[in-house]
């Protein structure tokens, strides 16, 4: 995904990045464990742990993979530490971890990962945060109040970085294509009442600046979608393109970006269309991760942008019905923390 790469001895220079360990009856211990043990193949950045170390300390003998799990307490020399051992901040799970079976008791667990991996941006210990899947419906128990990881690690901004508004947009990424859902976490019946020129605005000058700092693209093209079919047809399949989504494009053109559309969303993701434009905005969830999905089911990066902090993930869930047999792909974690890598050093280049 064009990475920028670098020697050994660049790398342990690097603040680690902070990976958190998910649901730990799912995939998460798993592709991290495989990640780390390509680092040198893939040059990986360093990155650690937040988790129960015994969960990955008994995931590598199951998987037999010779991978030492080093408990750590302090964020020095981690850097060099992670070119022998995975490094891991202890976030002690209160019950066992049973593969393809997740426990609602290790709920709170889960999010104290979460929450000390932003802190721990926050403090500029780690330069950017890579999270492994969770199941919703596992935390909210514990008192999970938010649609999704998107929403929860914008409340998290919020409680580090209270002075600035923060408007987290999703954007699943792969070298085939960009994508940016225009609405995410909500019921198809809503998404029409939600499509306003204003979010249409915020979202596209978000995704415009990110492709710009974050992936060095000098002059960014954006494509927006339809909400109906054939995108609206002139106003005989819906009003939402020609009252609302049309005027939006018309008065970003007019600001200088170059954004086209409404377009027909079963038109716009073939090969020839995708070498038109950098991203595509999507009006719904579901328009934007099918044709990533299809397109690179096993390699896709989910990235939130407008955030303080880089975030990135795999682009899929926690495979609870695979957990116990071993066989899950490390990629989209692999790819998650190289665009970790890139996006962090970019924002800091800029900074310097």
């Amino acid at each position: 995904m064009g990475q920028m790469r670098g020697a050994p001895e660049e790398l342990i220079a690097l603040t680690p990045l902070a990976l958190t360990m998910g649901d730990p009856a799912g995939i998460g211990p798993e592709i991290a464990l495989k990640a780390w043990a390509t680092r040198s193949a893939q040059q990986l950045a360093p990155f650690v742990v937040y988790g129960d170390p015994h969960v990955f300390e008994q995931r590598a003998r199951a998987l037999g993979l010779n991978t030492p799990v080093a408990t750590v307490t302090t964020w020095d020399g981690i850097a060099a530490l992670f070119q022998t051992a995975l490094p891991v901040f202890s976030v002690p799970l209160p019950a066992p971890a049973i593969l393809g079976h997740p426990n609602n008791a290790n709920a709170a667990a889960i999010i104290a990962a979460i929450e000390q991996a932003v802190a721990a941006a926050a403090s500029g210990k780690a330069r950017a945060v890579v999270t492994n899947p969770i199941a919703k419906r596992v935390l909210y128990g514990a008192g999970f109040a938010h649609p999704g990881h998107t929403e929860f690690l914008a409340a998290l901004a919020g409680k580090h970085w209270p002075s600035r508004r923060h408007q987290p947009i999703m954007m699943l990424a792969s070298d085939e294509l960009r994508v940016v859902p225009l609405t995410i976490h909500v019921p198809l019946k809503n998404v029409p009442s939600l499509i306003t020129r204003a979010l249409i605005a915020e979202t596209v000058h978000i995704a415009w600046a990110a492709l710009a700092r974050d992936f060095g693209i000098d002059a960014p093209r954006i494509a927006i979608c339809g909400l109906n079919p054939h995108a609206g047809e002139g106003g005989a399949l819906g009003r939402e393109e020609t009252d609302i989504i049309a005027p939006a494009i018309r008065d970003l053109q007019r600001e200088g970006l170059a954004v086209t559309g409404p377009h027909s969303a079963d038109t716009l993701f073939h090969e020839a269309a995708r070498r038109t434009y950098d991203a595509v905005i999507a009006m719904y969830h579901d328009q934007a991760l099918i044709p990533l999905k299809t397109l690179a089911f096993d390699e896709g990066v989910n990235i939130t942008l407008g955030l303080p902090f880089v975030r990135t993930s795999p682009d899929h869930g926690t495979a609870f019905d695979i957990a116990a047999s071993g066989s899950a792909s490390a990629q989209s974690l692999i790819n998650a923390l190289k665009v970790a890598d890139q996006m962090s050093r970019r924002r800091q280049a800029a900074l310097q």
